[in-house]
């Protein structure tokens, strides 16, 4: 069991571990498993990189981001440099189906619209693209259209949860239709994280509600 004040060290020397984070001021507070991280950075990729650390952490149940994203006059970029960027990273990733993903950057904020047929082509999409330089953050708002038709088997996924290194003991699998519901507990954030993406490569998904708790207690 960890005391707030173990807790909150925990996440700092996490963040502190990362070379990317080695001189960015991030502040942390815990609080009964919530985690707040605050503080200004200079890429988006090192405020992806403070909320992995964070999420790694045993004892994290919450995590609450603000950190801000801000760059020298040096590395500014306008939106239309940053389009053109973008561009040409999805055309160099012959996975990344380009044609059938819309993009509009707006003050650095990139938003990606479409439909795409599997969830890991939407994450390598946004992954593509969140090293950039200028970019302040992305909403992804790309949407699953499976081009299997086929029916959801919910023994199928609790199978697969079963050859992972997730304690599943505690994890509930609903289907209804295209879309599957993961309910309980794990031990850990990155446990409900795998979980979904587990669920993720079902044949024929549509949406997953990840609505696993993670389970810690604490020293009080």
């Amino acid at each position: 069991m960890k005391t707030n004040a173990e807790l909150q060290k925990d996440v700092q020397d996490a963040i502190k571990w990362e070379p990317l984070l080695h001189s960015a001021e991030i502040g942390v507070t815990a609080k009964n498993g919530v985690v707040s991280l605050t503080g200004i950075v200079d890429s988006y990729a090192k405020k992806m990189q403070a909320e992995d650390a964070a999420k790694n952490v045993v004892g994290v149940k919450v995590l609450v981001e603000n950190i801000k994203v801000k760059f020298p006059n040096s590395r500014s970029k306008t939106d239309n440099e940053i389009a053109d960027e973008i561009i040409a990273a999805f055309e160099s990733n012959t996975v990344i189906p380009e044609k059938q993903i819309k993009v509009k950057v707006e003050d650095g904020w990139v938003d990606l619209d479409g439909e795409l047929p599997w969830d890991y082509l939407r994450e390598i999409t946004e992954n593509a693209i969140q090293y950039l330089p200028g970019v302040k953050g992305i909403y992804n708002n790309i949407t699953i259209k499976p081009e299997i038709r086929e029916r959801v088997d919910k023994k199928d996924i609790e199978e697969a949860l079963k050859r992972s290194s997730i304690d599943d003991k505690e994890i509930e699998v609903s289907v209804s239709g295209s879309t599957v519901t993961l309910t309980g507990a794990v031990h850990s954030w990155r446990q409900k994280e795998e979980a979904g993406r587990i669920a993720w490569k079902t044949p024929g998904i549509e949406h997953v509600k990840n609505e696993l708790k993670v389970d810690y207690e604490y020293d009080f």
